[in-house]
């Protein structure tokens, strides 16, 4: 599999979770825009066949090679960033959730799904679509999981896929400022996350970012309990130039902090627009 079969892949199941993300870029297009992805974010866990070190190699046999590591305590993860092959070619950005340091409860019941896994679905790049590679859930662990980890309980019942890709706002021309792009895409009818303000990032840390709210879908849980749970959003990135002119590579832990709270239900954004529906 060559990378352009490999994003074209990861695209039909992301926008088949995020159907809000073919929306955007279908509006964009037809303002003349041209789209390139920023970078694609992926999440696991650190337990089981899918940790991050067992997902790199599928990135490293891409052509692409590490950039630097990320730590973000509060949530109790650890990420590391990714350079592509060429520059035509998205970044990205590959976290684990650190599961020992969670409760031992919830560890427990992230174990039971993890030694689900057929050790043959890890093998090849297409792990990284493959969503969920155990059996759902209650929703009651799912709930368990969530008090100590929005991450953990997205993980547990979206599975691996791409969490988000991301549209270059340097390629852009009239829609040439993130603020810009996110007052279209509210134009659309669809929310922004706010958390930690609409914009994260600034000139000053070379990185300007900002994300909707995701998408959501009914998934059934064990014993055929079905929920509404945020599945996948679509992200926007500026990126300035360092003091030696050549443009920004890496990210920005603080303002990836926050968007992670793109899929977080408790996000206050996300409870304003359940309530205005």
């Amino acid at each position: 599999m060559d990378i352009q079969q490999f994003f074209d892949r990861l695209w039909d199941d992301y926008v088949s979770m995020a159907p809000q993300a073919q929306r955007i870029h279908d509006a964009f297009v037809a303002e003349g825009e041209t789209i390139l992805n920023d970078h694609v974010a992926f999440r696991t866990f650190d337990r089981g066949m899918i940790t991050l070190a067992d997902l790199e190699p599928h990135l490293l046999a891409l052509g692409y090679t590490r950039l630097e590591p990320y730590e973000f305590s509060a949530k109790k993860l650890r990420a590391y960033g990714y350079l592509p092959p060429t520059d035509d070619q998205p970044r990205v950005f590959l976290s684990e959730l650190k599961c020992d340091e969670l409760s031992a409860a919830a560890q427990h019941i992230i174990d039971g799904l993890v030694a689900q896994i057929d050790a043959t679905r890890v093998r090849t790049p297409d792990v990284l679509w493959a969503g969920r590679l155990w059996n759902a859930p209650s929703f009651e662990a799912y709930q368990a999981l969530m008090a100590e980890s929005e991450y953990a309980a997205w993980l547990s019942i979206v599975g691996l896929r791409a969490n988000h890709f991301t549209i270059s706002v340097n390629h852009f021309h009239t829609f040439d400022s993130v603020e810009k792009v996110l007052a279209k895409v509210e134009s659309l009818g669809l929310g922004i996350n706010a958390s930690g303000g609409r914009i994260k990032g600034s000139p000053q840390v070379l990185l300007e970012q900002g994300s909707t709210l995701a998408d959501r879908a009914e998934f059934t849980f064990a014993g055929s309990q079905v929920e509404e749970i945020p599945t996948c959003y679509y992200e926007f990135a500026k990126r300035y130039r360092t003091v030696d002119g050549t443009l920004y590579q890496g990210f920005v832990a603080a303002s990836a902090d926050k968007i992670f709270e793109s899929t977080d239900i408790r996000n206050p954004s996300h409870r304003s627009v359940l309530h205005a529906e």
